[in-house]
């Protein structure tokens, strides 16, 4: 199966639990089952590649002059961890189905469960790191989802919120250190990456890159100090809470650590920074996941602290240390996720998780008893139990790594954490399970069905086959940590067997797992002295910096964002003219190399209207109508600029814009005041001014000085006109920038102006149905209304001429791609057409006659030119790559045929629906504010017809 099916699948299944939902729970799980379990069938079909030493690549070329390529790759760490990812994914969606109530919504719980699925392998399938931090972040957005799934508990919300706030921190960090990295290199493909350990390492910009990269790994795996959110994030449903802690989200950073450890490790600073925080997390998590008496607190907590032995393993920079994080990855994620769902086992049973408040549960819960102990045992580091293995691994790297200069410290901490693992482990066992039966739970507990303990059951069988029989894994983990090596270092093999001889890790491993009995033993004393220390609090602190960092920014703003548009405008034109000012003076201005052209009288009039026109907007301004007039006969003498200038594309889009502004702004001006009233102190008025004046005065000179000289480079209007034909197909070189040369560009300004239209549709809509739909209603016009409602020489002209400005709007569509003209231009003339029909027969008789609503138009535009630029996709080429060709149809001449016009013909749709959304907005208040609109255009308002015998005015009356 295709890498790029096996990443989209989880995406595009994440629309059916939603549709499925109201058929029932089963219905619900079922397709979320089948979805992931077709991506992992999917995956195992490239498995003999993989065991056989290849890399699976699949890519597209989408913007490679910015290295953004949908580029996939599958080598053995891939494998594993996607692996990891969907295997485990199908046995939390088992479990999720019988854990989640009734009550819970289970379409949008494995709605986001599909969407976090997806994201995490595309982080893993990723070849290219731009692509990586989009599903890096998608992770983090669906996180907060899931972590936050019972919104109805503050604690959900709240740990949604950390998890959001630390990860995102990171993120940005990661992004910034992940083009860094691209820089140096010269690519953003991380199989380009891979192969430039020395130009990484030697560049200057190693150690920055090296940190921030490093930051956004921290916080994604809770390493130290950034540990505190991942016990906060327990707030989530059980089967989030396995998922995210045993194969997803918290291993990402893991993950990227271990992608990128050919290139970044073996430096000083790798091993001081990496090793350093894997230790104090490790060993830290350890000693608090010991106090805590809520099983999954005490779970998160273990997974901090195992999270940072594997960063440790990875901080050695040795091929070993390698190996043993890969092997304990696996293990861990076995046995984690059997913990998490036993822990929920219990807490659905006996409806609590309080250590303090359960004991007694291993004879009435035997088989959660069973499998619960199996996996904390084999967290603690027992024998014949996978962790058992990876443990001892751990402690032989620790062995031989000298941190500092210390050859002691590293074991030392690696004995304290592995101590503390199991006092912990045995605390799990011996307080949830060991002990006398209670007559005080909160609820009886017995075994669930086979539906909730089968998915942990099952892993616990991984966890004692892998134990006792290592040799069936050791194969797959030298070929994963191969990958992770790539070939920078040599992985001596050394067999995974469960007796390596009276070795040192040996030793290490006895102490820690005696010393946790006796941790346990004291527990009490202990447990005391803790909760009696002074100690800082994490989430005391993240709240207080969040608080300080919110009120910083908050009195920032606030001082310069106060509502104020002259004094945003103050500050921005002040800002430029200083920045180009200092760029004046100390940049170097050659002499003129061009003669200004002469000026004649039909110049010097245009200007001096144009003058006359903006001066007296400035002194007339508090005139609303006269200011709305001043500013249309500027636009008008732009549009002649245009015209003297030979670009009539530029001249005949102002114009029609100019008209549908107008329009607009008149609708807009029927609920202001005719004039606007003073606001503005004297003092304030002379600096706006002189801030004016200053900027105008930049831009002239700016204007003139270039105006007379040469560019310095070739300007690109050269390549543009030159390529046009050749390129694009077309002679208007205007329109094959926008549909060709930029469409990209274009296609973002359509989709931006499709979401203003439907903003101020929303905002109608909020206005006609609040409180001020009553003032509306109620509103008086000033003045008595023309008894001509709809004047008849008025709808009589707009119905003649409109089939004639649709034929006009048609033609200047088809003849865009040669003449002056495109679906820009032709979208305002026809929105001038309709508009012409709402102000002829009224709002009610043209939206009576409506068949297309102008959302579902504006939606149409932007799939239109969706679809337009997704097209080159198939044929191998980059999105939005247009293709003309010409055919003759007899009795016809040659034509051209270019897939340009279909990307015109969204830009038309986009346009005509967006325009019209707008104006029909505001018309629908201005039909409110006055009497009911009549649906008959041309009648006669029967108050002012004297022969209507129910007017009291009317003769005979």
């Amino acid at each position: 199966m295709s890498l790029f099916l096996v990443v989209a699948l989880p995406f595009l299944g994440a629309l059916l639990p939603g549709i499925m939902n109201n058929a029932g729970r089963q219905a619900c799980a079922g397709v979320t089952f089948t979805v992931t379990l077709a991506a992992f069938i999917g995956l195992l079909t490239n498995l003999p590649a993989v065991l056989a030493g290849e890399v699976v690549t699949t890519g597209i070329d989408w913007m490679p002059s910015l290295g953004l390529n949908v580029n996939l790759m599958l080598d053995g760490l891939g494998f594993f961890f996607a692996l990891l990812i969907l295997g485990i994914g199908l046995l939390i969606i088992t479990y999720g189905r019988f854990y989640l109530s009734r009550d819970d919504n289970m379409g949008e719980f494995f709605t986001y469960l599909l969407l976090f699925q997806g994201a995490m392998v595309g982080i893993v399938l990723s070849d290219n790191i731009l692509l990586l931090l989009i599903f890096w972040e998608l992770t983090s957005l669906s996180s907060f989802l899931l972590i936050g799934y019972w919104k109805h508990l503050p604690e959900g919300r709240q740990g949604a919120r950390m998890a959001l706030a630390v990860t995102g921190m990171g993120g940005l960090a990661l992004i910034g250190g992940m083009l860094i990295l691209g820089n140096i290199v010269g690519s953003y493909d991380l199989s380009v990456i891979l192969q430039n350990r020395e130009l990484i390492q030697e560049s200057p910009l190693y150690l920055p890159a090296l940190l921030l990269i490093l930051l956004g790994c921290f916080t994604k795996s809770a390493q130290f100090p950034f540990h505190f959110w991942l016990p906060h994030a327990m707030a989530a449903p059980t089967p989030v809470s396995a998922y995210l802690h045993s194969a997803t989200m918290v291993k990402a950073g893991i993950f990227l650590m271990a992608r990128l450890w050919p290139v970044l490790s073996g430096t000083p600073e790798w091993f001081a920074i990496v090793t350093t925080a894997g230790l104090v997390t490790m060993v830290l998590g350890a000693v608090i996941a010991l106090f805590k008496h809520d099983l999954k607190a005490l779970l998160a907590f273990s997974t901090v602290s195992h999270l940072g032995l594997i960063t440790m393993l990875l901080g050695t920079g040795t091929a070993f240390g390698a190996m043993a994080a890969v092997f304990h990855i696996m293990n861990h994620a076995t046995f984690k996720a059997a913990l998490f769902m036993s822990a929920g086992i219990v807490d659905h049973e006996a409806h609590t998780r309080d250590i303090r408040r359960l004991g007694g549960l291993r004879t009435l819960m035997p088989f959660t008893f069973v499998i619960a102990t199996l996996a904390a045992l084999s967290m603690a580091g027992i024998p014949f139990l996978n962790g058992f293995l990876s443990k001892e691994m751990m402690l032989e790297e620790a062995n031989h790594t000298v941190l500092f200069g210390m050859p002691w410290l590293v074991p030392t901490f690696a004995v304290i954490g592995s101590l503390f693992s199991a006092a912990y482990c045995f605390r799990f066992i011996s307080h949830t399970f060991l002990g006398p039966v209670r007559n005080d739970y909160p609820h009886k507990p017995h075994d669930p069905g086979f539906g909730m303990w089968g998915p942990p059951a099952l892993l616990v069988v991984l966890v004692v086959v892998i134990g006792c029989a290592p040799f069936l894994v050791q194969n797959f983990v030298f070929l994963v940590a191969d990958a992770v090596i790539g070939g920078t270092a040599k992985l001596e093999v050394k067999y995974i067997k469960i007796w390596h001889g009276l070795v040192p890790a040996l030793y290490m491993s006895i102490a820690a797992v005696v010393g946790g009995l006796i941790v346990l033993a004291i527990f009490n004393p202990l447990l005391k002295a803790w909760e009696a220390a002074p100690r800082p609090e994490a989430k005391t602190i993240f709240e207080a910096i969040i608080a300080g960092a919110v009120a910083l920014a908050r009195g920032f703003s606030h001082g310069l964002h106060n509502g104020s548009f002259s004094r945003y405008a103050a500050i921005a034109g002040v800002t430029i003219v200083a920045a180009g000012y200092h760029a004046w003076t100390s940049g170097t201005l050659g002499a003129a190399t061009r003669a200004p052209q002469p000026a004649g009288a039909v110049e010097i009039a245009a200007w001096v209207m144009l003058v006359a026109a903006t001066g007296g907007l400035v002194f007339l301004h508090r005139n609303r109508l006269l200011s709305l007039i001043l500013i249309g006969i500027v636009g008008l003498m732009v549009s002649i600029g245009f015209v003297y200038f030979s670009a009539p594309d530029l001249a005949m889009t102002q114009i029609t814009v100019e008209v549908v502004t107008i329009i607009l702004l008149l609708l807009a001006l029927n609920f202001l005041p005719n004039r606007t009233p003073v606001e503005s102190t004297v003092l304030r008025r002379f600096r706006d001014v002189a801030v004016a004046l200053a900027a105008g005065a930049a831009t002239f000179a700016m204007s003139y000085y270039f105006l007379l000289r040469e560019a310095a480079t070739t300007p690109i209007s050269e390549f543009h006109l030159a390529n046009s034909y050749k390129g694009g197909g077309g002679t208007n070189v205007v329109n094959v920038i926008l549909v060709d040369f930029r469409g990209f560009d274009t296609f973002g300004e359509i989709i931006v102006l499709g979401i203003a239209a439907l903003l101020i549709y929303a905002l109608t809509e909020t206005l006609l149905n609040g409180p001020v739909r009553a003032r509306l209603l109620n509103r008086k016009p000033d003045q008595p209304r023309a008894g001509d409602m709809h004047p008849m020489m008025m709808v009589v002209l707009t119905r003649v001429i409109m089939p004639v400005v649709l034929l006009v709007g048609f033609y200047i569509f088809l003849r865009g791609h040669n003449e002056p003209g495109g679906g820009f231009i032709a979208g305002l003339i026809v929105s001038i057409a309709v508009v012409m029909q709402y102000m002829a027969s009224g709002f009610a008789w043209t939206s009576a006659r409506l068949r297309y609503p102008y959302h579902g138009i504006i939606g149409a535009g932007v799939l239109v030119a969706g679809l337009t630029g997704i097209g080159s996709w198939f044929v191998g080429k980059p999105f939005l790559t247009s293709d003309f060709t010409y055919v003759r149809i007899p009795p016809f001449e040659k034509f051209e045929l270019a897939t340009a016009a279909l990307f015109d013909l969204g830009v038309f749709l986009a346009v005509v629906g967006a325009v019209m959304l707008s104006l029909e907005s505001f018309s629908r208040l201005a039909r409110r504010a006055h009497v009911k609109d009549s649906e008959h255009p041309m009648d006669i308002d029967p108050s002012r017809d004297p022969a209507d015998p129910t007017n009291p005015k009317a003769e005979g009356a």
